[in-house]
């Protein structure tokens, strides 16, 4: 039997990481950490989040580059600054902008 997994952020969201300078839209979520090791590794022990959490995929951008990110939730914060995302992606998947997060369009559920 699974074990249901309390999120604290949804699709479409609107967050910016806790210590990096990057902000975007949560587009999927892992319950828990399904990344390679070399990955989890790679991050700076001050920041390295534990395991056994949400794992959120985001849409991210920052003033240089727009990105996909891997983000633990523990890194997370939502972002309410209510200014639309930039990155590219976003309206393939997401429709309107309230201000906090985007609409999920039909054709992108699974």
């Amino acid at each position: 039997m699974k074990k249901t997994v309390e999120t604290a952020y949804s699709l479409g969201q609107v967050v910016k990481h806790k210590y990096l300078d990057f902000r975007g839209v949560i587009y999927d979520v892992d319950p828990e950490f399904n990344n390679t090791e070399e990955w989890y590794k790679s991050i700076p022990a001050a920041i390295r989040p534990k395991k056994d959490q949400p794992f959120y995929h985001v849409f991210a951008e920052n003033d240089q580059v727009f990105y996909s990110a891997y983000v633990s939730q523990q890194n997370l914060l939502v972002d309410d600054s209510n200014i639309p995302v930039e990155h590219p992606d976003v309206p393939i998947f997401f429709g309107g902008f309230d201000g906090d997060s985007y609409e999920i369009l039909e054709n992108s559920k699974n």
